[in-house]
């Protein structure tokens, strides 16, 4: 298969299932973001870090293309009249969400409470994490978005917040682990 179709030169794609829509189609915008989140992890994944963490790196990896394989189809392409599904698209479940939270809980255990934000920075790995964050919140502002307008897999939202949360823990556990400064914002008084 060539990486190259030309079938999108004149600014449309296809969803699974062959539905054609401009490329910047919110459904694109949100399947397209969760790709680009994916590779952030993917850099955070290639730190120095502890192999427990790539372990769930990779396996969020994984779960972030089935999230990208859910937005990426129409939902009038999914089902069959029958109800059965058209395409063998695997699902986000409970667990996959417990996961995440689990491993949130199991860092959090390890860190001093928060009491305040903490500005993003501090080791170029604390800022990657940080990055992916931010790019999780927008994937999962563009599937909320999408999700008002064609319905979708709600499991996809509840992963996608999660795992910004997940994000944000493991960006200060690696502050703890790396011993970077965690700068707290504390708002200047004019």
């Amino acid at each position: 298969m060539k990486v190259y179709t030309k079938t999108g030169d004149k600014g449309t794609t296809a969803l699974f299932g062959g539905t054609r829509v401009p490329k910047h189609h919110i459904r694109i915008e949100s399947y397209g973001t969760v790709d680009e989140l994916n590779s952030h992890i993917g850099l955070i994944r290639d730190q120095d870090i502890n192999p427990d963490y790539k372990k769930i790196l990779e396996r969020i990896q994984d779960r972030l293309f089935t999230v990208g394989a859910i937005l990426a189809t129409a939902p009038d392409k999914a089902v069959l009249k029958n109800g059965k599904e058209r395409l063998n698209i695997p699902k986000i479940n409970d667990t996959d969400v417990e996961l995440l939270e689990n491993e949130i809980d199991g860092m959090e255990s390890e860190l001093e409470p928060m009491t305040h934000f903490v500005l993003p920075g501090g080791h170029t790995t604390v800022s990657y994490c940080h990055i992916a964050r931010c790019v999780c919140r927008r994937g999962e502002r563009l599937a909320v978005h999408l999700h008002e307008l064609e319905p979708t897999d709600k499991m996809v939202l509840t992963y996608l917040n999660r795992l910004s949360d997940y994000l944000f823990v493991l960006a200060r556990k690696l502050s703890h682990d790396l011993n970077a400064d965690e700068v707290k914002w504390i708002p200047e008084k004019y």
